[in-house]
């Protein structure tokens, strides 16, 4: 389980950057808060810590009464447009109280590893080579009909005689919940509340992504 802090955000699209040796570096931006600590757990009452992190605005009339008690409890004047937890060590969630913003560059600095999740793109019922990256059938000779995308086989003729759970066939792609691993921050923009991130992020323009410091990665040393 990732246990780094991260932010919730915004993708805003994708652009260039130039390094300082020239290089050209393409980036995603992603407006990453201000984020306002909502809530917190604690082990002892709730059995784990995290924090509770709101990124946003809505208005109290999308607001459901629940959430609108909840907020007001915790001493908010308005919902946030989500809010989520972030499993964090004690320590950590010790440093930050509720109403306190946090702000990109109090959580992530250029050169720095991250995880970034966000739901990907809807793409309908798709067929097998987009959506398992099939190569489509062989055969091309004359005479062949409606069959260059198809995926082939899908069982055996007699032992099993069945198909077997999972084969790749076609099916809706697209819309789940997507991380890429070890993305690195190739800018921090404090001004703007920007993260620059080097790669390509899932999900749309405008959707809502989750930045967090990499669970798995190690920058190799020189």
């Amino acid at each position: 389980m990732n246990t780094n802090l991260g932010l919730i955000g915004k993708k805003l699209g994708c652009t260039q950057i130039f390094n300082d040796d020239g290089t050209v570096l393409l980036v995603t931006v992603i407006e990453a808060g201000p984020c306002v600590v909502v809530g917190k757990r604690a082990a002892d009452k709730d059995g784990y810590v995290a924090l509770e992190l709101g990124f946003g605005t809505k208005r109290d009339k999308l607001v459901p009464k629940p959430v609108q008690g909840y907020v007001k409890k915790q001493g908010l004047e308005h919902a946030p447009r989500v809010i989520r937890e972030f499993r964090v060590a004690e320590d950590v969630a010790a440093k930050y109280e509720v109403g306190q913003s946090l702000r990109p560059s109090d959580v992530f600095e250029a050169g720095q590893l991250i995880d970034v999740s966000a739901t990907s793109k809807g793409r309908g019922f798709s067929g097998v080579m987009r959506r398992h990256n099939f190569r489509g059938s062989g055969t091309n000779t004359h005479g062949t009909h409606e069959y260059r995308r198809h995926g082939g086989s899908i069982g055996m003729n007699m032992t099993p005689g069945r198909t077997f759970p999972g084969k790749g066939m076609p099916g809706r792609h697209g819309g789940k919940k997507s991380t890429i691993l070890n993305l690195e921050v190739a800018r921090v923009l404090e001004d703007d509340n920007l993260v620059l991130v080097a790669g390509g992020v899932p999900g749309p323009r405008n959707g809502l992504v989750t930045l967090r410091g990499a669970v798995k990665g190690k920058r190799a040393e020189a």
